[in-house]
């Protein structure tokens, strides 16, 4: 068995289909990888994966474009000839058995800006130890 984990963000809405009456949601997820090339100059690379839940009804008011998930399951590659370059691509799909919501990505900034920081009252200063006289 192989098993795939992956964190990124949903790269359009949940299109909804049903299988032989069962419901999947199918969406795409980019995982953004940073590193540098041998000549030390910073790169981003971009990989889709397109993902499939099966049989999660309730979680697709909340599988929107920019939402950062954490997926896990099965994957599949798979190569195919393009129809409009007749170049030879591959894809990677996930069959997914676990997902977690981890948020937006205007969540990150939103939580960072100063105007949404509440103001952290002055702490007391605390008197300091000896290391030999720590309770534990």
């Amino acid at each position: 068995m192989i098993k795939l984990q992956l964190i990124g963000h949903l790269g359009r809405d949940v299109v909804k289909k049903e299988v032989n009456g069962v419901v999947v949601f199918n969406f795409p997820v980019a995982v953004n990888e940073r590193f540098k090339n041998a000549l030390g100059v910073l790169q981003e690379r971009t990989t889709w994966v397109d993902c499939s839940l099966w049989d999660r009804e309730n979680l697709a008011p909340y599988l929107n474009q920019g939402v950062q998930v954490y997926v896990e399951g099965s994957p599949k590659v798979e190569a195919y000839v393009s129809n409009a370059t007749g170049a030879l691509s591959g894809a990677v799909r996930l069959r997914v058995s676990q997902l977690q919501l981890l948020g937006r990505k205007d969540d990150e900034k939103r939580r960072t800006s100063a105007t949404d920081v509440p103001a952290v009252p002055e702490a007391e200063p605390v008197e300091e130890q000896p290391a030999d006289d720590l309770p534990f």
